[in-house]
């Protein structure tokens, strides 16, 4: 709600995360990027092995009333890029059940495989975002990543061109990206850092001809004017901040997001340590 309330006051854009779309995305009313993730939080079904329903994702987006301005489908995360995740059977509270779209009491752990169901490569990919756009009604759709294989990108821009379609812009995340719940071997080892992956997008799609038709994003590490100056002038169209905002938030990037023991309050379920965090509910209910 703090995050949201935020991009409102702020005329910027909130990303949900691959989590889904919850009633706390919604109610302050700033606008959002409904990231699908390998899970289909919010757009797919069943219990152990998820796949996309459209009528689900279309079920979201009626129920944002048009707060949902764009779609990003989460291909790869810098932090922990080619991991999936997992939410344990335990932490699946009611709420997380209803922004998810999972069963309630939660049977399963809930998994978020390393990579898609609904696609098994570029051609594949292209044809699902045509998909999305046109259940959308012409929402914009992209796709984000953490660029690991220069091959496996221009692959892709290759695809782009004999289909004659893409996404609508590409959120390259840099490496330095953070979470505590990310394995040390892959958010030290893996993956490209933002400069040389938005480099590297920048001249693949500049080689395609497709510059001028896909928007490029940074995300990663971004926290001062700076770091948007320097992305933009390495070829950024739009940049994205998320650990500026977790700090703001009172993030001490403790490294125990996953281990339910966040000193500071954001990434627990603990009541006793949550209580840090009702000064943030105050300030939003005061008028």
């Amino acid at each position: 709600m703090a995050l949201n309330t935020g991009a409102k006051l702020g005329s910027f854009y909130h990303n949900t995360g691959e989590g889904g779309v919850s009633e706390f995305h919604r109610r302050p009313g700033g606008d959002l990027v409904y990231n699908i993730g390998t899970g289909y939080f919010g757009c797919g079904s069943g219990s152990d092995k998820r796949v996309f329903d459209s009528s689900c994702f279309l079920e979201t987006i009626d129920e944002s009333k048009g707060q949902i301005k764009m779609l990003e489908i989460k291909l790869s995360q810098g932090a922990k890029p080619g991991h999936g995740g997992l939410l344990p059977r335990a932490k699946i509270t009611q709420q997380i059940a209803d922004a998810r779209k999972l069963q309630y009491p939660a049977l399963h752990d809930c998994h978020s495989p390393s990579s898609h169901s609904a696609f098994g490569n570029s051609h594949e990919l292209l044809e699902f975002i045509a998909n999305l756009r046109e259940l959308s009604d012409g929402l914009p759709c992209g796709i984000k990543m953490c660029v690991g294989h220069p091959k496996e990108f221009a692959t892709l821009c290759k695809a782009i061109v004999d289909v004659g379609v893409g996404p609508d812009f590409i959120t390259i995340d840099g490496a330095e990206g953070g979470t505590g719940a990310a394995p040390p071997e892959f958010s030290d080892s893996i993956g490209l850092p933002l400069q040389e992956g938005l480099v590297l997008a920048r001249d693949i799609l500049d080689g395609s001809n497709l510059r001028g038709k896909i928007k490029l994003i940074a995300s990663g590490r971004i926290t001062n004017g700076f770091s948007i100056t320097r992305n933009l002038a390495l070829g950024a169209d739009i940049t994205n901040s998320a650990r500026g905002f977790m700090m703001s938030l009172g993030c001490i990037q403790a490294l125990k997001c996953n281990s339910n023991k966040c000193p500071t309050g954001i990434a627990t379920q603990n009541k006793d340590l949550m209580f840090g965090l009702g000064k943030f509910e105050t300030f939003m209910m005061t008028p």
